[in-house]
Formats: structure tokens, sequence, C-alpha cells
């Protein structure tokens, strides 16, 4: 059966990939800790539960606007209100199948065949492949671990050519943790302002953070940056949500209409009842996501110090999100039990089939010299994993 040409740029998803093998190798009976998947490991808070029954009770089961409801985009306008000090009306705001499908509505909305689009890497898996998708061409700026992964300045700059149209930037980051700097993230906005781009601003982690970092939006430096700012965003992270899958655009009245006129034609709107759910989520109770993110924090040192701790491994400490991204390059080019070692996608299989734990390959990311590990999971997990690693890498 045909398909188009096109789908020559959808690949398969490493970290799912990783993920399948891991519960291939479990259902098979092995002892597999997985470390592969960003998913909170905290339940979905009562009262978010709640909401979500007395929605369906209240027979909130049909169509909405393509765009979400009123009252969840006027709750989005609250709570960015809340955490950014920024103004918002609901015409700025369409919600979507979760910030995944968000970022796709940008990259249909806004790209064309030859666009450029400036990406950093390590980068988020399905960043280059939606822009491919949409006939782009990703233009990567690495960042290095010694640097903890903040992006040049000046490499940027030189990166714009007359065929950039848009900044793609994710902070807190995945796969790194790293927390951009206000001057990095003030000096991404003036290139944008000067240059004529649009940022696309992935804050999907921006409460997960750690000690004394701070989250600035690229929308809060200046009117200017604000005016070409797309915020991403959503609850799969914040609120352990993942499966409810809503996220959402702000931005851009007009792009916010292009956007809700392409989702009308492909998904309708987002789930009825996880909508209603998510109002509650923003503007009900916090305190889950202050104790989500204390242990988060307290995970995050305790697997910097037991990474200190193993051969040829190094890694600038996370500042927010829930991975660490170590350095495990000093180990390619060896022969462990047998297998030659080339690269990440080597030593993850490696590790897996040896010392039954998942990771993800830095060749994912665009960084190949890396492994990325969440510690979304339990603490017995981590210290059971983190012995298993050490011992395959002695």
């Amino acid at each position: 059966m045909k398909t188009a040409r096109r789908m020559e740029a959808i690949r398969p998803s490493a970290t799912i990939a990783m993920n399948m093998k891991a519960r291939e190798l479990k259902a098979a009976g092995k002892d597999v800790l997985s470390f592969a998947v960003g998913e909170p490991d905290f339940p979905t808070p009562d009262n978010v539960l709640e909401a979500a029954k007395r929605a369906m009770d209240e027979g909130q089961t049909k169509y909405t606007p393509e765009a979400g409801t009123v009252e969840l985009r006027e709750a989005i306008c609250e709570a960015t209100r809340r955490d950014l000090g920024l103004s918002y009306e609901p015409t700025n705001v369409i919600v979507s199948n979760g910030a995944k499908h968000s970022l796709m509505n940008i990259a249909e909305v806004m790209l064309d065949e030859g666009d450029e689009i400036i990406i950093f890497s390590p980068y988020w898996v399905t960043y280059p492949v939606q822009a491919e998708f949409a006939g782009a061409k990703p233009v990567f700026i690495e960042t290095r671990g010694e640097d903890d992964f903040q992006p040049d300045l000046a490499q940027i700059r030189a990166a714009v050519t007359d065929r950039t149209v848009a900044i793609l930037l994710n902070s807190p980051c995945n796969p790194t943790g790293a927390v951009y700097a206000p001057e990095t993230i003030e000096g991404i906005a003036q290139i944008a302002v000067e240059k004529d781009l649009t940022i696309i601003s992935d804050e999907i982690y921006k409460h997960i953070i750690f000690g004394d970092a701070k989250h600035l939006s690229p929308a809060q430096v200046s009117d200017e940056a604000r005016a070409r700012t797309l915020i991403v965003d959503g609850v799969a992270k914040t609120y352990a949500m993942t499966g409810w899958r809503i996220g959402w655009i702000i931005g851009d009245p007009a792009f916010i209409k292009r956007a809700s006129a392409l989702q009308g034609q492909s998904t309708s709107n987002p789930n009825s009842i996880a909508q209603a759910a998510t109002i509650e989520a923003l503007l009900g109770p916090q305190d889950s996501v202050g104790e989500m993110t204390a242990e988060f924090e307290r995970r995050r040192d305790y697997v910097m110090e037991r990474l200190a701790e193993i051969r040829g491994v190094t890694c600038a400490t996370p500042r927010g999100a829930f991975y660490a991204f170590p350095n495990v390059s000093e180990h390619y080019g060896r022969t462990l039990d047998g297998r030659k070692i080339g690269g990440s996608l080597d030593l993850a299989e490696y590790l897996l089939e040896k010392a039954l734990i998942s990771l993800v390959p830095g060749e994912a990311f665009g960084a190949e010299d890396y492994i990325r590990i969440s510690f979304a999971t339990s603490m017995e997990a981590l210290d059971m994993g983190l012995t298993r690693l050490k011992d395959a890498l002695a």
C-alpha cells in the first residue's frame, strides 16, 4: 500500500522503543529496571480525579470548541498570570492532545518546505522529526556538558540565515536537565527580535526546578519578545497526568486561529473530561507539585552521588526536569562481556542485556557521547539500577 514520501521523516521514538524492549524482557521473566521513560511515578492528585468524576456525572461528555473550552482557556490564562506574571486572553490559547500535539500543530502551521528552524542539541527526540515532516530543515546548535548545556549566543546568531523562521528551546531541558540562564534566554530573545524570528518555548518542565535555579520564559523578557513567542505547556509532568493528554499553545491570536482551524480538521477538540480535570489541576491546591519536585530533587542528589562513583562517567548537575545525562564516551572502544562498544546504542543494548537496566542512548538526542537516565522512579529502583550500572562498567 502506498505511503507518502514525507513519512520517511517519521522515525520511531527511541525512548518508547527502549521501554518496549524492557517490557518484553520483563514479560519473559527478567528483572529489568527501566529508566527510559519520562513519566512521573506519582499518581494524579485526588482533587483532579474527583474533578474528572464530577465532569462525567454532570454529563460533560459532548464535543467542546475545537480550541478547548472557554473555561479551560481562562484557567490557563489565570495560571500563566500566577506563574509568569503575563496576561493573556482565551483567544491567545489553543488546547490540544498533549504538548507533543501542540508542537506538531506549530510545525504544520508555521513551517514551509525549505524553512530552517534552530534546535539546541541535545534535544528531545521529537523536535527534528516534526520539523522534517513539515518539510523544514533542523539546524542544530551543539551544547556541552562542561558548559552545563548552555547554548552559545554567538553560535545561534551565526546560524541564522534568510531561511530561518524560528528558534526552538526547552528549559528545563529534556534530556539534560539544564535550566537556561537568564542571560541566555534574554540573548535568544534579542536575536529573535533583531532577526524577526519566532521563539517556540517548550516549558513543560517549568515547575520541576531545583535549588536556586529560576525559570524564565522568553515571553517575560520584553513586549517585543512576547509578541513573537509561542509558549508550549501542559499538565503531563507537573501534575502526573501523562495519560490525560492535555497540552496547549499560548501566543499570537492570528496564529492560534490558524492552529485551531488545523485542529478542527484533524483531531477536533481534546478530551472533554480531561479538560475539566485540567481546570482543577491548574487552579486547585498546588501542594502536590512542591512535594513531587522535592522528591525529584532528593533523587537527583542521590543519582549524582552514585554516578560520581562510576568509572569513566561524568555528569553535569541537572537543575530541573527528572533526568541525568551522563557522558559515558570513555567506555567507547571497550569490549564488555564479549561485546564491542562503539557508541551509545551499543552501550545501551549491552546494559539492557547484561545488567537488565533500560536507558536511552544519547544518539537519540543528537548527543552520541551520553546516555539518559530518568530518575522518575523509586529510590529502591535507583539504588539497584546504579549498582548494576557500576558493576557493568567496572
